[in-house]
């Protein structure tokens, strides 16, 4: 097996559980309907941890753009392999989605809530507000990239780090996910808002593409973040691309704060109209 595959069968893995436990506790007629936000987040930690058992010896599993480039801008991934590994990663994403499709295949036409099918397959924010949805997003990923960097440093026996890594995500979710669902993962959001885009899935509705580029800006901020902010705290190193990731992230935050003023506007102003 080549890295190329491994990041692709990871991730495939990741999204077959992932968003498996997504239909299953939101699809109607489902026994787990209704399993609660409790059984989501752990399903999710158990998903990575999953894909982390079945190719970290191959391609070191990072089944996440943000984890790919936080690694090459540390050093301690080459930028060379960065594209092949962020294609396999999407690659897997989408075959997930397509295996979650097929497996809840009559389960969609008894679900009437569009927004219900898109969740199965992509995250939206509870409260929709730019500036703090991107926030929630950049935060999360930052601790995720950290929490990944403070695993690896421990002198863990190899074969408990994937468990150490889908409590990780266990925690980020319960904690920090009610805001926008926590995807800290590109792939995890993209992948499948592109598989929900294209399926036939009944009824589906809108995949939300306005929306669709926080999830992805997002983590790729946040684990950047992480990862100079890890190496310049904790290890002591001096590195430029510190500056270049802050100054990246305050221009894009200040962009989401301003547009959200905007549309904060509008809808006063469409209200009082109303």
């Amino acid at each position: 097996m080549t890295p190329f595959v491994g990041e692709m069968i990871g991730t495939m893995i990741l999204i077959v559980f992932g968003a498996g436990i997504g239909a299953g506790s939101s699809l109607k007629k489902s026994y787990s309907n209704n399993a609660g936000w409790i059984v989501i987040t752990v399903a999710w930690g158990l998903a990575v941890t999953m894909g982390v058992f079945a190719v970290g010896s191959v391609s070191g599993a990072h089944l996440n753009p943000a984890v790919t480039i936080a690694l090459a801008l540390n050093g301690d991934f080459p930028w060379s392999d960065v594209p092949s590994y962020i294609l396999a990663q999407m690659l897997g994403a989408i075959l997930g989605s397509v295996l979650i499709y097929l497996h809840y295949l009559p389960h969609w036409k008894e679900t009437e809530d569009p927004a219900t099918k898109l969740g199965v397959f992509a995250t939206s924010p509870a409260i929709p507000h730019t500036f703090s949805n991107l926030l929630s997003e950049i935060i999360g990923t930052f601790i995720l990239v950290l929490g990944l960097l403070f695993i690896g440093a421990n002198k863990f026996t190899e074969g408990l780090n994937p468990l150490a890594v889908g409590l990780l995500i266990v925690v980020i979710g319960m904690s920090l996910g009610g805001t926008t669902g926590y995807a800290i993962n590109p792939a995890r959001d993209l992948g499948p808002r592109i598989a929900h885009f294209l399926l036939p899935i009944s009824g589906k509705g809108s995949s939300n593409w306005g929306y669709s580029w926080i999830p992805v800006v997002g983590p790729l901020l946040g684990g950047c973040l992480g990862a100079v902010f890890y190496k310049v705290v904790f290890l002591g190193k001096t590195t430029g691309s510190l500056w270049i990731v802050l100054g990246i992230s305050l221009v894009v935050l200040l962009l989401s704060f301003v547009s959200s003023k905007k549309q904060s506007s509008l809808r006063s102003q469409a209200n009082q109209v109303a």
